[in-house]
């Protein structure tokens, strides 16, 4: 049987074990031009010390506009990649993966940071213009910032901007990509029919609806290298009973559509599509039976990850050990304990797999 501590090898690709930080948003760009800064560096370092197998990036802009805040980190030009260079060495040089999420926000672009109220931000203001399938803003309590539908050359811009930022992504230091499609974003709001009424190419049937989503994954897989995975993220449902709406089954449709355009693992979250729309219940492993959905009935081998509410190494041990997931990806546990991954090891019998670094070696050995 496989455990927490086990190696994962995607193509090529070795990731020391199955515990994974997940992308989590740190609004912490200084000059609003989308580089990184100490503070990325710290954040993302901390957990590769801390023991995690895979060290992913927060949602990395692929171009100005696909910004959530004017905060958010960016990944449209060389300048982005070199400023991220010594942080994916240091992840490296701790025997962790380091990876990056290549993102749109969509709709809900342009607004402030979440200690600031998340409020719309207008052009005049800081903020932009933001392109989504149709021109329904998000629906603020207050004036959304001007919502554009996108048209053809959009489309394509988007496209391209994700093949570039995953090669500016490359030059960085990066070893795996993961495409954000999840969480009420740009590709998410195309695949959801709660929000994409277009009559093209990219709406109507579920083939159009997932088409974009499909495009941006073999651009990236283009000039991503063969040896190097591709993930790509999903929110398995909407959490929408009242309306059509993005399900779980949808979401195992198109994990084998990705798989055929070069994907390698589903990072199985939810929701995000609506403001009101949550699960009745969220605890301990509240998304789980969604990715073990797509694992079940995609009818590809392609792996699939969970993420939501784990807590405990037990957890993680559980979900591996019983074939529920490839990866466990955590997110609040690694805010709360940068080095959840070495006190897990310890906890779970398994110190002797994970290295800890020399200088906090005596943390882990002796107690006073």
């Amino acid at each position: 049987m496989t455990h927490l501590f086990d190696s994962l090898t995607l193509r090529e690709t070795e990731i020391p074990n199955r515990l994974t930080v997940s992308p989590m948003c740190q609004y912490s760009v200084e000059d609003r031009d989308g580089l990184a800064t100490p503070w990325h560096h710290v954040h993302l370092g901390s957990r590769a010390v801390g023991g995690a197998g895979l060290v992913l990036s927060e949602a990395t802009a692929v171009e100005p506009r696909g910004r959530i805040t004017p905060e958010d980190l960016g990944i449209w030009s060389e300048e982005h990649a070199e400023a991220l260079k010594e942080t994916t060495e240091f992840v490296k040089s701790q025997g962790a993966v380091p990876g990056i999420q290549l993102a749109h926000a969509g709709r809900k672009a342009s607004k402030t940071r979440p200690w600031e109220g998340s409020e719309p931000l207008q052009p005049d203001e800081g903020g932009w213009e933001v392109v989504a399938p149709s021109d329904e803003p998000w629906p603020y309590d207050e004036e959304a910032p001007p919502t554009r539908a996108m048209d053809a050359d959009d489309i394509a811009d988007v496209i391209d901007a994700f093949r570039e930022g995953a090669e500016h992504a490359l030059d960085a230091g990066f070893e795996v990509a993961e495409v954000h499609g999840a969480h009420g974003y740009l590709l998410h709001e195309f695949l959801s029919p709660v929000t994409n009424d277009r009559d093209d190419e990219y709406g109507g049937s579920f083939e159009n609806r997932a088409r974009l989503v499909r495009e941006v994954t073999e651009a990236v897989r283009e000039v991503w290298p063969d040896e190097k995975p591709v993930l790509v993220r999903l929110s398995g449902t909407d959490w929408r009973e009242d309306t059509e709406s993005w399900t779980v089954e949808q979401s195992a449709r198109l994990a084998d559509l990705l798989h055929e355009a070069g994907a390698d693992l589903i990072d199985v979250s939810s929701g995000g599509i609506s403001p009101d729309a949550f699960p009745d219940w969220a605890g301990p492993n509240y998304q789980l039976a969604l990715a073990e959905h797509v694992r079940e009935n995609a009818e590809s081998d392609i792996a699939v990850g969970t993420v939501g509410g784990v807590t405990t190494p037990e957890q993680g041990e559980a979900i591996v050990r019983n074939d529920r997931a490839d990866l466990v990806i955590v997110g609040r546990e690694f805010l709360r304990d940068p080095y959840f991954g070495l006190h897990a090891a310890h906890e779970l019998g398994y110190a002797d797999e994970v290295d800890v670094p020399v200088q906090y070696a005596r943390g882990f050995t002796e107690r006073l």
